[in-house]
Order: structure tokens, then C-alpha cells, then sequence
């Protein structure tokens, strides 16, 4: 926004007012009062309403801790955009103002300082203006005055203005409340439909982890099955974790070998997880081991990722939760051939038309033969 002072009519709050520019005291203010088309107030550091000091007491120290209100019965809250201090009382004026976004407020005539008037950039001022607020007129979102540039000032600079002058802003003070930042961006308006997408789908999947998470259901968020764990299945209900070991040890080193057992017959359902020491001994084991025979038997073997939910079964709950009968039949959904379900499809069909129809209209339909003959 660019803004003009009046400054011959209000020399004080105009020098104060440009002073306070100049050593860069309004940078990084928030504008911490926010009233609907009437009014947006800011200049207080501390952002709480009640704070601020005048130039005069940066330059003098306590022996002039305000200045004296200029109010001149002609210049009036007639406008949208009017610039007035918003003292604490009278002649109490230091470094807040506020800025008019309604025009014909009469009741403040009088009683505050009007030095100057926004003369570009009443579009900035109308989206301060329609912020969103709380109860407080505080804006959800942080709205802040960046930089403030002096394009004149017809008032000479004191000596200790320099003094005054940082080399840098002042940094920003962020209020313990959670309050959305001033440079922040609704994620729609940062992706297109595609990034938008992809990104709540992973934030939706990683909420229900955290969810499950915190119920307990899950030991951490990001579970997921180790690289290095495989799957064995269809073993002879003989065979033993040491067997196991035995021969996936040739590929090598074995960390662990657990076949899942009733928990409470001990016998074995007939499927076992090996966690080997290194990712290529696990994908060399997977590539020479499946269908290899073991006791008379052929074993299946898989990788534990493609099993994601029956590994995670076994980590949250052991083998309890892994029963199911023979091979693991409850915890693996097998897939048939199509040449398999053809047949069994075939099966059902004809079994089905086989089996005798004994219902009410069959038995009246054999009792009207019966009549007709």
C-alpha cells in the first residue's frame, strides 16, 4: 500500500509516523485487530494491542513517552482508507494507528488524530479487511506489514537516528496460539489435480496408521515387512525350525527360522518365516528354494512384502493370531488356475442339477398328474 500524510497539518504523527518507518520498527507487525468493514489496527511489536512506544521515547527516553493528539475538526472519518493513531486515551498517542475500511465513521471524529490517507493499494486493504477472525478480532491467519520504504520525508533526521536504525528487521514474534502463517498456501493452490491426489491419499493412509497406531493396533505407523524375511509355505507338518535352518543356511546366514504353531495343540500349521542376515541371501534362498522338496514334501515360498498383512498379524499378535489350519489356509487367500475354478464351477453346476426338487410347486404339480390321470 502507499499511503500520504498530511504532514504540515499533523507534524507530529507525521514524524512520528515516518520516523518509526524509517528505523524499521513496523516491520514484521501484525495487524492484531481485524474489525469488519469499520476498521484494521496494527504498529504494536508485541502484537497484543497494549504495546508500542512513540519515536519520541526511542529519542528522549521517559521524558517524552507520548505526544499530544493534532485534531483538527475539518479533517474526518469520511472516508474509506482514512490513516488515524489509535491512542489510549487522550494525548496519549505512541505508535499505533489504525486504518479505516468504512466510510462516514462520525463518532471517532474528534477523538483521534487523522494524519494521511491510502492512496494505492485498497485491494490489499479489502483482503485485510474480509480476514477471517476470532472472537478477539485476532485473524486466524497472520497478516503482517513486511517492510515499510520512506519515498519522502520533509522532516530532518536527528542525530541518533542511526543509533535507532537496525541493520536488520526485527524478527517476527509468533504468539504461543497456533496461528496460520502469513506466507501459507492452501495445498490446492500449491498442486495440480494430479500432485493433490496422490498427496491425500498418502496423507489419508498415513492417518489411519497413526490412528491404529494409538489404539494399539498396530506397533508403530510405518510398519511394514522387512526386506529380508521370507515366507514359507505347504511344509510336512514334521518338519522342524532346525530343518529349516539346515537348508537355507547354504544361501546364507540365517537370523531366525519360526514355524507358526497351534497355540494350543503345538502342532504345526505348516508355514514358517526366515529372516536371513543379508537382502541377497533372502532373494537367492526365494529364486532356488521354491517347490524345492523338503521331507517328501514341496514347499512354496514367497516374499513376506507380498504378504504384508500376514506378516503384520505375526508382529502384532504372534502365532495366536496366525491360526487357520493346514498351511496357513485362514491368513493366505490362494488363487486357483482358471483351468481349477472351470472345474469346480463345473462341479457345483452339475451336482446342482442333480439334487431332486422337492419343493411346494413340485409336489403340486405331481398331485395335478395325479388328478389328470
Amino acid at each position: 500500500m502507499v499511503v500520504v500524510l498530511y504532514t504540515s497539518d499533523f507534524p507530529l504523527a507525521s514524524q512520528n509516523f515516518l520516523k518509526l518507518c524509517n528505523i524499521k520498527y513496523y516491520n514484521n507487525c501484525l495487524f492484531h485487530t481485524v474489525h469488519k468493514d469499520l476498521l484494521v489496527q496494527t504498529g504494536d511489536p508485541t502484537a497484543t494491542g497494549s504495546g508500542g512506544h512513540s519515536f519520541y521515547k526511542l529519542l528522549r527516553g521517559h521524558q517524552r513517552t507520548f505526544f499530544k493528539d493534532e485534531i483538527d475538526p475539518h479533517i474526518m472519518h469520511d472516508t474509506v482508507a482514512v490513516i488515524a493513531m489509535a491512542s489510549a486515551g487522550p494525548n496519549l498517542n505512541a505508535s499505533q494507528f489504525y486504518i479505516t475500511t468504512r466510510p462516514h465513521l462520525d463518532y471517532l471524529d474528534g477523538k483521534y488524530t487523522v494524519f494521511g490517507i491510502v492512496r494505492k493499494g485498497l485491494d490489499v486493504l479489502m483482503k485485510i479487511n474480509d480476514a477471517y477472525v476470532d472472537a478477539e478480532h485476532l485473524p486466524y491467519q497472520n497478516i503482517r506489514i513486511k517492510h515499510t520504504y520512506v519515498l519522502e520525508d520533509p522532516f530532518e533526521d536527528p542525530t541518533q537516528v542511526d543509533e535507532l536504525r537496525p541493520q536488520s528487521s526485527p524478527a517476527a514474534r509468533y504468539d504461543h496460539e497456533v496461528r496460520l502463517e502469513d506466507d501459507w498456501v492452501p495445498m490446492d493452490e500449491k498442486l495440480d489435480c494430479k500432485e493433490l491426489d496422490t498427496f491425500l491419499l498418502c496423507k489419508e493412509a498415513h492417518s489411519r496408521a497413526a490412528v491404529l497406531e494409538m489404539i494399539e493396533d498396530i506397533p508403530e505407523a510405518e510398519i511394514k515387512p522387512p526386506e529380508n524375511v521370507l515366507f514359507v509355505c505347504k511344509l510336512n507338518p514334521i518338519t522342524k525350525d532346525e530343518d529349516l535352518e539346515i537348508m537355507f543356511s547354504k544361501f546364507g546366514k540365517v537370523l531366525s527360522v519360526e514355524i507358526i504353531k497351534d497355540h494350543k495343540s503345538k502342532n504345526s500349521l505348516c508355514y514358517a518365516f526366515i529372516e536371513f542376515e543379508t537382502r541377497e541371501a533372502y532373494e537367492d534362498a526365494y529364486f532356488k528354494m521354491n517347490n524345492a522338496v523338503i521331507d517328501d514334501q514341496r514347499i512354496h515360498v514367497d516374499f513376506s512384502q507380498s504378504l504384508s498383512r500376514l506378516w503384520t498379524q505375526y508382529r502384532q499378535f504372534g502365532m495366536k493370531a496366525m491360526e487357520g489350519g493346514k498351511g496357513g489356509e485362514k491368513g493366505i487367500r490362494h488363487h486357483k488356475s482358471s483351468r481349477e475354478e472351470r472345474m469346480s464351477e463345473a462341479n457345483c453346476h452339475s451336482h446342482a442339477t442333480r439334487q431332486p426338487r422337492n419343493g411346494p410347486k413340485q409336489k403340486r404339480h405331481r398331485r395335478r398328474l395325479q388328478n389328470d390321470l
